[in-house]
């Protein structure tokens, strides 16, 4: 069983950053990409970025492309989600999960942590 475990998030003014932090336990062998998702109140669960472990593959959403990007520490088995020039409306919580593959697609994932709230504020 993987667990993973969040942090960084806080409040933060327009256009500041931030890095939310995974940290993924034992058990990461079976783990073949992580990913970022958010959800919003009102919204639906939304994809934000992932990557293989091995680094060779990345992917982002359309809206934080160029904005965020997302990077491995695999000794740690710690993945980080770097963000700049945050809006309002990435106000979330942001979820980490890990799986087999790295995909855009929340179901593919097996593992999830509790979340980490982000609060960007106008």
């Amino acid at each position: 069983q993987v667990q993973l475990v969040e942090s960084g998030g806080g409040l933060v003014q327009a256009g500041g950053s931030l890095r939310l932090s995974c940290a993924a336990s034992e058990g990461t062998f079976r783990i073949g990409g992580m990913g970022w998702f958010r959800l919003a109140p009102g919204k639906e669960r939304e994809f934000v970025a992932a990557t293989s472990l091995s680094g060779s593959s990345t992917s982002y959403a359309d809206s934080v492309k160029g904005r965020f990007t997302i990077s491995r520490d695999n000794a740690k088995n710690t993945v980080y989600l770097q963000m700049n020039s945050l809006k309002p409306e990435d106000t979330a919580v942001y979820y980490c999960a890990a799986g087999r593959v790295i995909s855009t697609i929340a179901r593919v994932y097996d593992y999830w942590g509790q979340g980490t709230r982000v609060t960007v504020s106008s």
